[in-house]
């Protein structure tokens, strides 16, 4: 029988439990994937712990890659053997086999792998969202992105040197930022050693920046704000040190007439033409090698509390992968 892992309550790692399970016939809409790679992101910790609260018991895991195996009515876009990858709102990716709506499940060319596949979904898609679909930015500008050296980070990096957009990267250690500056990035700070408001100061002579991309949260998000050009935009999507406490919303005026937004990929891509339009501009990134995807930790399903624990206290590098 297939595997999956789910909760029974929220807390740490050790409610992570490998259950068995019955995989149905797919209904209208739905297609069976048999997976390959399975990705793992930090909304995967957020659920666990229930920062971001589910209906308990549930499966966990938001993308993956696989084979598609079984085709419900209504799927006009899929077939039975085609290779796929995926994003989706609704958890269960760290499975051998799921059904899911077909909608966000996208085709994966031939030329990449599996685990790459697995990899890029979710945190490709986002920076997607982050530099064409949150707020205009145009060659020459400059943003700051926290945390630059994790999965999403290093994708960021090379995207933004795709597009000539100048990116201040920060992360937590002098390999990080040699990392980060590998990958793309213009600068980069050390948050540890440095006040990274006074060096994005120095950076840009004074003027600050067109956009923060901050997956941190309450410990980065008064800083952020002090980054930004007037009119800039501060672009909060994590909590990794926890969530944006409530503040004082004149604080926007004051500082420059400043834009504040909270978005997800799932918004983004619950439209499916939207989607694999979204896939297709990240797909032509890792084919034609703009983006090229670190995977620096691979794990077994049975191994998903050590993978989640090192994950937790920051200790990856690039993207973490699950294998079935």
């Amino acid at each position: 029988m297939p595997r999956k892992v789910i909760i029974r309550q929220f807390g740490g790692s050790e409610n992570l439990e490998i259950a068995e399970f019955s995989l149905e016939t797919p209904i209208s809409g739905e297609v069976t994937v048999e997976h390959k790679a399975v990705g793992l992101n930090y909304i995967d910790i957020y659920q666990r712990t229930g920062l971001y609260p589910l209906e308990l018991p549930t499966a966990l895991g938001v993308e993956a890659s696989g084979v598609v195996t079984k085709v419900g009515d209504g799927v006009a876009h899929l077939k039975v053997g085609d290779r796929v990858a995926y994003a989706s709102g609704k958890p269960g990716a760290y499975a051998d086999a799921r059904n899911l709506v077909a909608a966000q499940v996208c085709k994966l060319p031939d030329d990449i792998s599996f685990k790459i596949g697995a990899a890029v979904m979710l945190k490709g898609l986002t920076v997607q969202y982050l530099f064409h679909r949150t707020t205009h930015l145009n060659r020459g500008d400059t943003v700051l992105f926290h945390a630059a050296a994790g999965g999403v980070g290093l994708i960021a990096c090379q995207w933004a040197r795709s597009e000539g957009i100048n990116l201040i990267a920060t992360a937590g250690s002098d390999e990080k930022c040699q990392l980060a500056l590998q990958h793309g990035a213009k600068y980069c700070i050390n948050y540890k050693s440095q006040d990274f408001v006074k060096e994005v100061k120095e950076i840009t002579n004074g003027a600050g920046v067109e956009a923060v991309m901050d997956s941190v949260g309450a410990s980065t998000f008064q800083g952020s704000l002090d980054c930004l050009k007037p009119l800039g935009m501060m672009i909060s999507f994590g909590n990794a040190s926890g969530k944006v406490p409530p503040f004082d919303i004149g604080i926007l005026a004051a500082k420059g007439s400043l834009k504040v937004t909270r978005p997800t990929v799932f918004s983004h891509i619950s439209n499916r033409d939207t989607c694999q339009l979204m896939a297709d501009q990240l797909f032509k990134k890792v084919s034609d090698g703009t983006i090229n995807l670190l995977v620096g930790q691979e794990f077994p399903l049975s191994d998903i509390s050590k993978a989640h624990d090192m994950l937790e206290g920051r200790e990856t590098t690039g993207s973490t992968i699950l294998t079935p």
